[in-house]
């Protein structure tokens, strides 16, 4: 089954539009994340993944996240676009957050400008931005894509969109 793409208005991206293999692009929307009443993140020099039927995701320079909140994780996967991904747990006072954040530490060449920069996933956060904007968790629990209003699908994570 394929899904049936929702065609986009002026200002709109879709996700069907995307390519695959994924592109990286440089990004200076104002990305900004809180995690239990702190700003995680906040910067203007983000670089976002775009993959076909997947919402953006957002990678943000480590100098411009308030790392001492995070604590790496044993976890690891590999993307076969990106290489092997280390993931860091979230520590905000008594709100603790697992596996919520990954990286690569040695990505492949085509990705090599993401060598450590930082992902969130936006379900466990207080809030995600892009240039203000609440954003929305992409469906399901393994993507880590932020929906904006300006992104429309259908985005495959959710039930039924595995055979995409």
């Amino acid at each position: 089954m394929h899904p049936q793409r929702i065609p986009p208005q002026p200002g709109q991206e879709s996700v069907w539009d995307y390519p695959r293999p994924p592109r990286l692009e440089d990004t200076s929307k104002h990305i900004q994340i809180i995690f239990n009443g702190v700003t995680i993140a906040d910067t203007h020099r983000a670089k976002r993944v775009l993959e076909t039927s997947h919402p953006p995701v957002y990678y943000i320079p480590p100098e411009d996240i308030q790392r001492e909140y995070l604590v790496p994780s044993p976890r690891s996967t590999y993307c076969e676009w990106k290489g092997q991904g280390a993931y860091y747990t979230l520590i905000v006072g008594n709100k603790r957050a697992d596996d919520v954040a990954w990286y690569y530490p040695n990505p492949t060449p085509a990705f090599a400008s993401i060598k450590d920069y930082v992902a969130f996933y936006a379900a466990p956060m207080d809030a995600c931005y892009v240039d203000g904007e609440k954003v929305q968790p992409q469906p399901g629990n393994f993507y880590g894509g932020w929906i904006t209003q300006d992104i429309v699908g259908p985005f495959k994570g959710g039930p039924g969109s595995w055979g995409w």
